[in-house]
């Protein structure tokens, strides 16, 4: 870490032990690093947890300009689908459960936001689909449409 007071949103050492090998795209030593890719995260987490602009990043954190470019980077490589899954997997396994989740729960109404919108807002594509498989228009049928698929399967 830097020569500065820590934030609150800072990564700590056992958060980067996890999250460091998904990040590093690059040797640590590449030549056109001129940021410690420590530091880099810090800034993005700060970004994300204060909802700052990115120009109004603190000064002792990388520019601004530095830790978006480096953000897309890790977007565009799928580091944080690949932490997500595997952070899910692990606490998953911790819980005593598979590590793959063996059902999802699918809400897809579209809510009317404002009176004013009428009846133009609020149109709801899974209606075709549960009155296809002759459910209500209700996506609390859907365990039910699951057992139904899993059984046909069988």
């Amino acid at each position: 870490m830097a020569d500065r007071k820590p934030y609150p949103t800072d990564v700590s050492d056992e958060e980067w032990a996890f999250v460091a090998p998904y990040l590093i795209l690059f040797p640590l030593d590449a030549g056109q690093r001129r940021h410690d890719l420590r530091e880099v995260f810090n800034a993005l987490r700060y970004v994300v947890r204060t909802g700052c602009p990115w120009r109004m990043l603190p000064n002792d954190l990388p520019p601004w300009s530095r830790v978006h470019q480096q953000m897309q980077r890790w977007f565009k490589a799928g580091c944080f689908e690949a932490i997500v899954h595997d952070l899910r997997m692990l606490l998953r396994l911790a819980d005593g459960r598979t590590p793959h989740p063996s059902a999802a729960i699918l809400d897809s109404r579209t809510l009317q936001s404002t009176p004013t919108s009428g009846a133009r807002a609020g149109y709801d594509s899974a209606k075709q689909f549960y009155e296809h498989y002759g459910f209500q228009e209700s996506p609390q049928h859907l365990m039910t449409l699951m057992l139904r698929l899993n059984t046909v399967k069988a």
